[in-house]
C-alpha cells in the first residue's frame, strides 16, 4: 500500500460514490443550498482538463420560461430521435430519459468558444477538449451522489438550437444538460438496465492485453 494513500474509510467512501453514481431522470423537487451548488461546481471545476485548457462552461438556469423552452427542445428531439430507432420506438418513447421539470437545480454544460488557439495536447487529437469537459461532469456527478443529490445528463438535443436559446458564441457548443437535486431513490442499478433497454457488459470483456481483442 503506498503511503499517499487515503485512509481505509476514505477509500471505501470513493469507491462507493463510483459504484452507487447513477444517471437520474426522477427528482423529489426541493432545493439546493447555495453553498452546496457552489461546492458541487468547484468540484467540477477542478477537473483534470488538456494543457490546462479548462474548456468547460456552465449556465445555470433559472428562469421558469427558458426551463420549458429546454424542455420543449428535449422533446422534440425525442420524438425524433423515437422515430430513428425504427422497431424499438415506441418501447423507447415509454422510457423516462428526462427531469428537466422536477428537478431542483438545470445547469447546461458547453464547450468554450475559440477552442482551436489551444493546440497544446489537441494537435492529434483535438476531442480531448470534450474528454476534458466529461471529467468535469464525472467529478460534479461523484460529489453530487456523495452528497445525496442526483444528477442526470440529458443529451436529447439539437446543439445549434439551444446555443441559440442561450445566446451562446459563435464556435461554443452545448453538450450536456444537467439535471441536478434531491432524489427520493437511487436506482439500485443503471435505469436503462432495469428497464430492459440495455444489460451491462462485465470488464473482462473489454480488457485486452497487448493488442486488440487479446485476452489473457
Amino acid at each position: 500500500m503506498s503511503e499517499h494513500a487515503f485512509s481505509p474509510a476514505e477509500r471505501a467512501a470513493v469507491y462507493r460514490a463510483i459504484a452507487e453514481r447513477r444517471d437520474m431522470r426522477h427528482f423529489a423537487g426541493g432545493t439546493v443550498a447555495p453553498e452546496l451548488l457552489a461546492r458541487l461546481l468547484e468540484a467540477a471545476h477542478q477537473a483534470p482538463s488538456v494543457g490546462l485548457m479548462q474548456p468547460w462552461r456552465f449556465i445555470r438556469i433559472t428562469r421558469p420560461a427558458l426551463r420549458e423552452a429546454i424542455h420543449a427542445q428535449v422533446e422534440a428531439e425525442r420524438v425524433r430521435t423515437a422515430e430513428a430507432l425504427g422497431e424499438r420506438s415506441d418501447e423507447f418513447m415509454r422510457l423516462k430519459v428526462e427531469g428537466i421539470r422536477d428537478c431542483a437545480e438545470l445547469l447546461v454544460v458547453a464547450l468554450m468558444d475559440e477552442r482551436e488557439k489551444h493546440i497544446f495536447g489537441r494537435r492529434t487529437l483535438p476531442e480531448m477538449d470534450l474528454a476534458s469537459l466529461a471529467c468535469a461532469i464525472q467529478n460534479l456527478w461523484l460529489a453530487s451522489r456523495a452528497e445525496g443529490l442526483g444528477l442526470g445528463w440529458v443529451s436529447l438535443f439539437e446543439p445549434q438550437a439551444l446555443a441559440e436559446l442561450l445566446h451562446m458564441p459563435v464556435g461554443s457548443k452545448p453538450l450536456a444538460i444537467l439535471c441536478l437535486g434531491p432524489v427520493t431513490e437511487f436506482y439500485r442499478e443503471p435505469m436503462l438496465v432495469q428497464e430492459g433497454w440495455a444489460t451491462a457488459r462485465p470488464l473482462q470483456d473489454l480488457l485486452f492485453t497487448d493488442s486488440w481483442g487479446q485476452h489473457e
